[in-house]
């Protein structure tokens, strides 16, 4: 009897584990993914502020799911599903046929309608994503060293980061940790401690979707790192002059954008209903109406449980992609499929050295208990040894010295990096030698371990990982 074919679209966290399920299943499976790598996307951030190096965070597809025989990994960029003759179809033309589909392609940027942002502030959904930006801070610090004029001098030294769920927290305390404690005294003619960190955040608080005394708890962190922070506040304009927040100009060449994602594109494709920002409507089961072969987990999925839509992160994408494994099995037996729900295990955020927020459900914490389970899960949650021990030793290093060994700038520093003309030039450029070390990436293939808890990637407002 023939196997039935599912493809799995996507190898986020969501795709590499619904093909651990499937590879125990008498079922043929392929996962496509434009890249061959999965990035552990919580630890992004990370890697944009020097802290750790692409390689750390990120394993090749089929290094993940080595071993397992009825699993076929194919680099291949899906542009589209076609449900009604069941076939994914390929930007080179190409096209595979499948008997199940799990579309698991994750999110993308969202500028709420002003795309014109994106050539000044990037956010942090890719690993090119957070090699550009990384590109962006320190190339600013070496620009302003250079800088006679006072004036555009302050702006290079002006760090912005539009957003204030966990991603625009972290990335904001990461770049005042940066300025203060990274790179004093290293420097003739600029003082990096007097470089400016500003968080901007259009809700009532940072980290809306948290409680509010975490929110506050938070908040003092970042201010005790000197970042300011300046909730009920709308960015309106960004271009290469800086950040326009109401009537006011907040001069700045390097701004980052945390405030928001939308679905992939290739939900549209599906013809299932979409939410406001292009996510599928699923049933109960994670399929899409009408086609009980086809399934959508993580970011691109809309799924309300007791009345409240699920997050976007890590946690939700692994629990609905087991779930949609194990609704396929089901299927196949011509046995009744099961309505998923999720066992949610916590969220955290981290701001600094020893200065964290987590909300485990059974306790909420924060300082430097909530640093050490944040640093704890991270680890756990990373695929290959090699991978968690580089990452435990750098972190250990970090906290004692205060250094970031990955502060290397790529390709042309005569311009200026935020020039949209450069952009694509630069890119290449500084990527090539990241795109080769994760190429040569060698880890020890792990089970990553039941989830405890992971980082949350979407705040209310920020509809993310992963």
């Amino acid at each position: 009897m023939k196997q039935p074919h599912v493809v799995i679209v996507g190898g986020g966290f969501g795709g590499l584990y619904a093909a651990k399920a499937l590879s125990r299943e008498p079922v043929k499976v392929t996962i496509l993914d434009k890249t061959n790598h999965h990035t552990f996307q919580p630890l992004l951030y990370q890697v944009a502020t020097a802290a750790l190096n692409p390689a750390d965070i990120a394993v090749p597809i089929r290094r993940a799911l080595r071993g397992r025989e009825n699993v076929t990994v194919l680099m291949a960029n899906v542009t589209r599903v076609d449900v009604e003759h069941k076939r994914v179809l390929l930007e080179d033309g190409e096209s595979i046929p499948y008997d199940y589909v799990i579309v698991a392609k994750g999110a993308t940027h969202s500028y709420f309608g002003h795309d014109e942002f994106a050539a000044y502030a990037p956010g942090l959904k890719t690993m090119d994503d957070a090699l550009m930006v990384r590109q962006r801070i320190f190339l600013a610090y070496e620009e302003a060293e250079r800088e006679p004029d006072e004036h555009r001098r302050r702006a290079l030294l002006t760090f912005v980061v539009v957003g204030g769920g966990p991603t625009g927290v972290e990335m904001a305390g990461a770049l005042a940790e940066i300025a203060r404690k990274t790179l004093p005294l290293e420097f003739r003619h600029i003082d990096p401690t007097k470089a400016r960190i500003i968080l901007i955040e259009g809700g009532d608080r940072v980290l809306g979707a948290y409680t509010p005394d975490l929110s506050e708890k938070a908040q003092k962190q970042l201010e005790s790192l000197g970042v300011v922070v300046r909730t009920k506040s709308l960015a309106t304009k960004i271009d290469d002059n800086g950040v326009m927040v109401g009537d006011e100009l907040i001069p700045s060449k390097t701004v980052i954008w945390a405030a928001g994602v939308a679905a992939s594109p290739l939900a549209r494709s599906l013809g299932a209903p979409l939410d406001k920002v292009g996510r599928v409507m699923v049933t109960p089961e994670l399929s899409i109406p009408g086609h009980d072969e086809v399934y959508v987990v993580g970011d691109l999925a809309h799924f309300e449980q007791d009345g409240h839509l699920l997050p976007g992160v890590a946690q939700v994408a692994m629990q609905g992609s087991q779930c949609a494994a194990k609704n396929i099995a089901r299927s196949i037996d011509d046995r009744p499929r099961l309505p998923f729900r999720y066992h949610d295990k916590g969220s955290m955020a981290t701001i600094g050295k020893a200065a964290a927020v987590a909300d485990l459900g059974f306790a909420k914490l924060s300082g430097f208990f909530a640093w050490l389970a944040w640093a704890l899960i991270h680890v756990l949650f990373l695929i290959g040894f090699k991978n968690r021990l580089i990452v435990m030793v750098q972190w250990v290093w970090a906290y004692f010295a205060y250094d970031r060994g990955s502060r290397l700038i790529h390709g042309r520093v005569h311009e200026r990096a935020t020039e949209p003309a450069m952009l694509p030039s630069l890119r290449a450029a500084q990527l090539a030698p990241a795109r080769r070390a994760l190429m040569d990436v060698e880890t020890v293939e792990a089970e990553p371990a039941e989830p405890q808890t992971t980082e949350t990637e979407r705040p209310e407002g920020e509809a993310a990982s992963r």
